[in-house]
């Protein structure tokens, strides 16, 4: 990524901070829907291990998953607007 005017280091500041906010939410959404059962109900020890260790592994995928995408997008759409003649948004 080039430097560009200070308006596009501040959408990519942005866009990152949104990235990692979400993957976050996602990821304790996730966790706590795999996991949950476990809070709740009293299972047997491998049980609620296995429910754990499903819950971290889905929700740390997902949350990277989620900010790979979210960066992809921003990204596509930023090159898109950038054409060969320059930014399309310019006056």
């Amino acid at each position: 990524m080039s430097g560009g005017s200070q308006a596009d280091r501040d959408a990519r500041t942005v866009e990152i901070g949104y990235a990692l906010v979400s993957a976050g939410f996602l990821a304790a959404l996730v966790f706590g829907v795999i996991a949950g059962p476990a809070a709740v109900w009293d299972l047997p020890h491998r049980v609620t291990a296995a429910l754990v260790l499903t819950g971290a592994a889905a929700a740390g995928l997902l949350a990277v998953v989620r900010v790979v995408h979210v960066l992809r997008t921003y990204e596509r759409g930023h090159r898109s607007a950038d054409g060969p003649g320059g930014r399309t948004d310019a006056v």
